[in-house]
């Protein structure tokens, strides 16, 4: 049932849809100056003010612009068969025959649209075909006759700032934890080397190998049940049937090792987060079965398992690593590294109390971007959850 005062119409009938397309590429004059010209690649952000590529003024005089105010969608490329991207225009720009410019009328607010179009972009993604064009393609017409359901306009403007004062505050809190991961970075970077030294602590670094800190593990497994892990770059162990949807380990998780809390594993699979593999510890499982590839280890007593963490999360082994490397990467994925190698590499060990001292500032360090990111989701969770309630009207503002 339509909300008190709403009105029931189509998208066709509240905008004028405009093309877009490409300056030539042979004309080297058209590009490279300060004004934005949108792809694909640029509507990741909601507002839309500049882009990767730019075009010179001779450039952007022979192409189609859309106007501020305007919204911008994806109407072809792979994006769409995940999302459905949208992108609301703070100033004029350009834009590809990838994308349609959406013009508001006068009976529909702008940045409304685009917020109404983000609400409904489930529904909308619905419409994606991949007949004839595998990359996906949402037909123009079946936009024009999407239907929806607008609220006076009086009533779209605040609920469009209603949004834009949450997105506000979601940015805000993305730039605070965006400089406090940099400030990590650098503290990791100053402490873990010995570049900066904390008050108190002074004289040379040892410096010894994984093989003289750690004992190996290739131990298999003891015939319980334990849960089948697998390391993921950006975020350590994980369960390999959460991960890949399925069960991949087969008849050789026979041959896989059996992983205790707190040991460690490194990983020589390369990333674009670590290039030459990683290495993490076993947090948030007791136990588990990991594959026999990994290389496997237990720090011995009288070292701060945390420090280490630190020094293995910040990458310290990359160089090291990275020489190791002399055939690339085989047909797997795997680096050409042998374990005997790798147990060789070296870490610096300052005494045990600097260690829990460096460990510590990191630690707090940690606890500040886990705060934030609690934060940011939390902000786009209830974020999200309004959106339900004021684009469909179960909840009302006063205009």
């Amino acid at each position: 049932m339509i909300p008190q005062g709403w009105q029931s119409t189509e998208i066709g009938k509240l905008v004028d849809f405009k093309s877009g397309g490409t300056p030539s590429k042979t004309k080297p004059e058209f590009w490279g100056g300060s004004n934005p010209w949108i792809s694909g690649k640029d509507l990741k952000q909601h507002y839309i003010s500049s882009s990767i590529d730019m075009l010179s003024e001779e450039g952007f005089a022979v192409v189609s612009k859309a106007p501020k105010g305007s919204s911008l969608i994806l109407v072809r490329g792979m994006t769409l068969l995940k999302d459905f991207p949208v992108g609301f225009v703070e100033e004029v720009v350009s834009f590809n025959q990838d994308i349609k410019a959406l013009i508001p009328k006068k009976s529909i607010d702008g940045l409304f649209l685009s917020f109404l179009l983000v609400g409904k972009k489930e529904e909308i993604r619905q419409l994606v075909s991949t007949a004839g064009h595998g990359t996906g393609r949402l037909d123009t017409e079946s936009i024009k006759s999407f239907p929806v359901d607008i609220p006076p306009l009086s009533e779209q403007k605040k609920i469009a700032k209603i949004f834009s004062t949450w997105d506000k505050a979601i940015t805000t809190t993305e730039q605070l934890l965006a400089n406090s991961q940099q400030q990590k970075k650098a503290l990791m970077q100053q402490l873990l080397t010995g570049k900066k030294r904390l008050m108190g602590f002074g004289g040379e670094w040892k410096y010894s190998s994984i093989n003289e800190i750690a004992t190996r593990i290739q131990r298999k497994s003891d015939g319980n049940k334990h849960p089948i892990l697998t390391i993921s770059s950006l975020g350590g162990f994980v369960r390999q049937d959460e991960r890949y949807s399925r069960y991949m380990a087969g008849e050789s998780v026979k041959n896989y090792i059996l992983l205790k809390n707190g040991e460690f594993a490194y990983n020589k699979g390369n990333s674009k987060t670590y290039e030459f593999g990683c290495i993490f510890d076993l947090e948030k499982f007791e136990s588990g079965l990991v594959p026999h590839v990994y290389v496997c280890f237990k720090l011995k007593k009288g070292l701060s398992h945390r420090y280490f963490k630190y020094l293995f999360e910040a990458d310290y082994l990359k160089l090291q690593l990275g020489a190791l490397v002399n055939t690339g990467v085989r047909n797997n994925g795997l680096l050409n590294i042998k374990p005997s190698e790798f147990l060789a590499t070296r870490v610096p060990v300052p005494n045990v109390e600097e260690q829990e001292r460096i460990a510590d500032i990191l630690y707090a360090s940690s606890l500040v971007i886990k705060s934030l990111q609690q934060k940011l989701e939390g902000l786009k969770q209830e974020k999200k959850a309004l959106m339900q309630q004021l684009l469909t009207g179960k909840r009302r503002v006063k205009a």
